[in-house]
């Protein structure tokens, strides 16, 4: 399951990248070449670029590839201490990705759902703009818990 995610991930933020480059460079031709600026391009890719940020958060924990201070494991010599500490760490990202971004990004999205707010220039509702931050916490939520059943099952002594 988790390869199939990361095989998802990877190909939707490929596509992704390539429509914000895409989307840029029709900035760039309207702007300068054709001397009249399109009109949705600029909130397309602040739109595209949230969706990157918080989808490739993702993959890089999916990766196991986080931002991790090791000044502490660093610390620890023996692998069991090693993987009690990788443990607690995974355990904190979980219970941060489901508090905030989870449950805090759904309250956000049903907000903003409710009140049916609509960006400017596309017209798209916003619920579906910020719902890339409940569902990116869903996905780093999964890969920390798995993470911790893989490390309480090893055997280390």
């Amino acid at each position: 399951m988790r390869q199939k995610l990361i095989s998802w991930l990877e190909k939707l933020l490929a596509f992704l990248m390539a429509i914000l480059v895409i989307d840029v460079m029709w900035q760039v031709v309207t702007r300068f070449l054709l001397n009249s600026p399109s009109s949705f391009t600029d909130e397309l890719a602040r739109f595209l670029l949230i969706w990157l940020g918080l989808l490739g958060a993702a993959l890089v924990s999916g990766h196991r590839m986080h931002l991790a201070i090791d000044l502490i494991s660093g610390r620890f010599r023996d692998p069991l201490s090693q993987n009690r500490l990788a443990i607690f760490i995974e355990s904190v990202v979980a219970v941060t990705a489901v508090s905030i971004m989870v449950v805090g990004g759904s309250i956000l999205v049903y907000t903003i759902w409710s009140l049916g707010q609509t960006s400017t220039a596309l017209q798209i509702p916003l619920s579906v703009v910020y719902s890339m931050i409940p569902l990116s916490g869903m996905l780093i939520t999964y890969f920390a818990i798995e993470d911790i059943i893989s490390r309480t099952r090893k055997k280390t002594a």
